[in-house]
């Protein structure tokens, strides 16, 4: 079944002007999209004009009009430096942030669907996008899009959900303690998802224990009977587990354990991906994922507990997975013929920490030797780890070596620390910056490799992805 599309208006004026406690405008408008940025308005959307530490929103109401916006939201002394069309009306509010997520809260008030949110140090994307297509074969579903989980992109989520929605799924992230409580109390999950607790933004935190105490507070907005999915196999289970309990959730273990109630039976590595076999609550599972990794097959265990518990259904959920593709530099592979042999292109750019990484470093090692020759990693820095980010970056070498990586090439200042930690044969380059190491990587890949790419997004390591997708696509015509 495909994601829903709206046949009714998302928000009229009306509903809006409700919403929010003010004045309607003149003429009633029907909105089909909310927007906080006016390069992106599509025709029909709210333009949400939020005033920002460095732009404001109000400066581009003409430009979203342009673009076809249905109407702006805007601060009460908002004055037009040119006349507005009748068909171009403004909802005035006194903050329109906060307006936002009144919209949002209402959102979630108005609708029966059932919610799920995911937290966790990694895989909280994938694990949503999966949620996604499994629940849609189930009935109309509503996610967050990108990585939309702050204390932005929460209230805009909530707030483009339409009324009709069964199912929603929500991601939620944090860097800093406290960040998590407000956004899950808007969301209201019926289950709450924690994908694994690592040192991810551990500059911020004494511990990786308050990691886990920061990823719990998505406890707090649980609604009454609700359940919390929790990483069995993970050193912070019990303390994760108590504090749901606390909030009287309903614990549900996943993974290899076997004290899982969803559990990661088997994992075979194929050439398109993997097949897995599950257990979720006694009911035996077989599928095949259309990604590699055993972490991406964990969260899909945890996905498909997801989805029982909201009631969708388990067969066609699992099902949908074979046609799963994991979002754009998150494990993304792109395969290419040459006249040398097959070429891989593992995607992996858009963020890294020390859990993430090995996870990928596992992945490559998995690879097929009879198909690639060489595996190659090209790692940029990880970024927000505190003191102890050297270390971090050196004990990389483990990985590289128990997975059989026969060539590395690294960036950014930690990552020196993995290059100066390898054997000789294995250091592939290293530059301070991304930029500087993209023509030694092109220079040195060929057919008959596997490449991974890796690193935290301020390392920018997807330009290097993007450069070897381009050349290779051009050479395999």
């Amino acid at each position: 079944m495909a994601e829903q599309t709206a046949t009714e208006p998302l928000w009229t004026g009306a509903e809006i002007a409700r919403a929010l406690d003010i004045t309607p405008p003149a003429v009633d408008v029907a909105v089909s999209g909310i927007s906080i940025d006016s390069r992106t308005v599509e025709r029909g959307d709210l333009f949400v004009a939020i005033k920002g530490e460095r732009s404001d929103g109000h400066r581009f109401i003409t430009a979203a009009f342009d673009n076809g916006a249905a109407g702006a939201l805007v601060s009460r002394d908002y004055a037009p430096q040119v006349p507005l069309a009748p068909d171009e009306p403004l909802f005035r509010v006194n903050d329109p942030f906060t307006a936002l997520e009144e919209l949002g809260r209402v959102a979630r008030a108005r609708t029966d669907a059932r919610i799920a949110a995911v937290t966790g140090s990694v895989g909280k994307t994938t694990t949503k996008e999966m949620l996604r297509a499994m629940l849609a074969e189930s009935g109309p579903t509503h996610a967050s899009v990108k990585s939309y989980n702050n204390f932005m992109g929460v209230p805009l989520s909530l707030a483009r959900m339409p009324a009709s929605s069964r199912f929603g799924v929500f991601e939620i992230g944090m860097n800093h303690a406290g960040e998590i409580v407000p956004l899950t109390k808007l969301v209201r999950p019926n289950v709450a998802i924690v994908t694994w607790v690592a040192p991810v933004h551990i500059e911020f935190f004494a511990s990786e224990a308050e990691i886990a105490r920061a990823k719990a507070e998505i406890f707090e907005g649980l609604e009454q009977g609700g359940a919390a999915i929790l990483p069995a196999d993970n050193p912070h289970f019990e303390s994760l587990a108590a504090f749901a309990r606390e909030k009287s959730a309903r614990v549900v273990p996943f993974g290899q354990s076997r004290k899982a109630e969803a559990r990661l039976v088997s994992f075979e590595r194929t050439e398109e991906g993997s097949v897995v076999t599950a257990d979720i609550f006694d009911q035996p599972v077989t599928f095949a994922l259309a990604a590699p990794g055993r972490h991406l097959a964990q969260n899909a265990v945890a996905a498909l507990a997801g989805v029982s518990l909201l009631g969708g259904d388990v067969e066609a959920a699992s099902a949908s997975l074979a046609r799963f593709e994991v979002p754009e530099g998150r494990g993304r592979s792109a395969s290419f013929e040459t006249p040398q042999g097959a070429l891989l292109v593992i995607d992996e750019s858009y963020n890294a920490n020390p859990a993430s990484m090995r996870a990928a470093l596992d992945v490559l090692g998995q690879v097929s030797p009879t198909r690639y020759r060489r595996r190659i990693a090209v790692l940029g820095d990880m970024l927000e780890l505190g003191h102890d980010a050297p270390q971090f970056h050196a004990s990389l070498a483990s990985a590289v070596d128990s997975n059989g990586i026969d060539l590395v090439f690294c960036a950014g200042p930690l990552m020196a620390n993995l290059h100066e930690n390898l054997p000789v044969g294995k250091r592939g380059g290293w530059a301070s910056v991304s930029e500087d190491l993209r023509e030694a990587v092109l220079d040195a890949v060929r057919g008959g490799d596997a490449v991974m790419i890796k690193g935290s997004l301020g390392s920018r390591m997807g330009p290097i992805a993007e450069a070897l997708r381009t050349r290779f696509a051009s050479l395999s015509g």
